[in-house]
């Protein structure tokens, strides 16, 4: 099958690279000239576990090809994914300009039946947007549908949630657009799981709600560690007590310093947004931000009260500049704030994270210094913040650690060590909801 996908970012190029994994001719076009040079010439443009591999052989075999034109990325696909970029506007809706602009120039490339896959997360009845769009230049409104095809995917593991997806949402009520996308996803679901046909709006729908109800969860085991503190409790023991209720599960139950990405933020102030123009008050919602947003800067006020709000001239360590790990994407990640603060209140910091340092390099220049690895991070530190879960921050040496370090002191903001453990190397250990 021929497609075609509008955008190469985390969802585009992982949504182009696994189509053509399975076979399909896949054109990937972006306005970025630089951009697409660098993927003609064989470099991913992103940090995405597995997909380097993918991307170099679909490139090689020729399946996988990019361009800067619209037309002869569309000119033959049965199939095209607008996979662009939906940023918040100032009241935190979304932004369909860059949607929209593309979607008033397909109505004049099409020329024989095409389905046009809304991938982007966008607002209910974006899909009727779109099809308006392109009404205006078509030739025959019968030569295309418009549909919703929201991903699921999780930066870090997409590629494997792309070719293993526990289920695949596709809005429309076209029965030959749910043809043609039930015989392109045929061969991610040969293990029996399950493709949801809806209608676009509820498809439009499931995705906010979605990651919406997935943000309400990570923030309310936050606002419960928060309150374990003052109680004496461990939430580690709290998770497992309630992980273990078959109708809460174990997942995103884990405690921290809140929730980034380009996903959760921007989708849970979207839908409020939504919620709004309708007239409805998504109270629930508005308090998973305001939590939220407090979350990220908790671990900065602990380092505050301990170092009784004199950070000028102390020298802070952080591990971790991305959102979470195996991602090297600093949208919204807790290390910002932390950052900003921590500079705000007169201290210096050193960074280290496996991959997202070209990325805060480039927000924040030099304001912060770099580390090669992680024990030259601590060199001279007052204290170590840790703001992400990578693998290689687990199981340190802890003595080395010690030596290195100015002074012993930890703020883990991801609860990767254990308490007691930490007590018997010497260290003064805090972390988020445990005593």
């Amino acid at each position: 099958m021929n497609i075609a996908v509008i955008g190469t970012g985390y969802v585009g190029l992982v949504t182009g690279t696994c189509f053509a994994e399975m076979g399909n001719q896949v054109v990937c076009v972006d306005i970025d000239i630089k951009k697409v040079e660098a993927m003609k010439a064989g470099k991913v443009p992103i940090y995405e576990p597995h997909l380097d591999l993918l991307f170099e052989r679909n490139t090689a075999q020729g399946r996988l090809h990019f361009t800067t034109l619209l037309q002869e990325a569309v000119e033959k696909a049965h199939v095209i994914f607008l996979a662009l970029p939906t940023p918040p506007d100032e009241d935190g809706s979304a932004d369909l300009s860059a949607v929209l602009k593309v979607a008033s120039q397909l109505g004049s490339l099409i020329r024989q039946y095409t389905v046009i896959v809304n991938k982007s997360t966008v607002p209910v009845g974006t899909a009727d947007l779109v099809k308006n769009e392109i009404l205006k230049s078509v030739k025959d409104k019968e030569l295309f549908d418009v549909i919703s095809n929201p991903e699921f995917l999780r930066e870090g593991f997409a590629v494997d949630d792309f070719m293993k997806p526990d289920r695949v949402v596709v809005g429309t009520q076209s029965e030959r657009a749910k043809k043609l996308m039930s015989e392109l996803y045929a061969p991610f679901l040969r293990q029996g799981n399950p493709i949801y046909f809806m209608d676009a709006r509820s498809a439009e729908m499931t995705k906010y709600a979605a990651n919406a109800f997935l943000a309400t969860k990570i923030t309310f085991m936050n606002e419960i560690a928060n309150l374990c503190e003052k109680t004496g409790a461990n939430v580690d023991q709290v998770r497992i007590g309630i992980g273990a209720d078959e109708r809460i599960g174990r997942r995103f139950l884990f405690a921290g310093i809140g929730f980034g990405g380009s996903c959760f933020p921007k989708d849970v102030k979207a839908l409020t947004q939504i919620a709004a123009r309708h007239d409805y008050d998504f109270k629930i919602l508005r308090s998973v931000i305001a939590v939220n947003e407090k979350q990220k800067r908790i671990l900065v006020e602990k380092v505050k009260t301990y170092f009784n709000n004199h950070l000028n001239g102390k020298h802070i360590a952080v591990w971790g500049l991305s959102f979470k790990p195996d991602t090297d994407d600093i949208r919204e990640a807790p290390s910002l704030y932390m950052i900003d603060e921590l500079l705000a209140a007169g201290a210096s910091v050193t960074a280290f994270d496996p991959e997202a340092m070209p990325n805060m390099r480039s927000r924040l220049g030099n304001k912060i210094k770099y580390a090669e690895n992680p024990f030259q991070a601590l060199e001279h530190a007052d204290a170590l913040i840790i703001a992400t879960e990578w693998s290689v921050f687990r199981t340190p040496e802890f003595d080395k650690m010690k030596a290195t370090m100015k002074s012993p002191v930890i703020f883990d903001g991801r609860n990767l060590y254990d308490p007691q453990r930490m007590k018997e190397f010497g260290f003064t250990y805090f972390s988020i909801g445990r005593p």
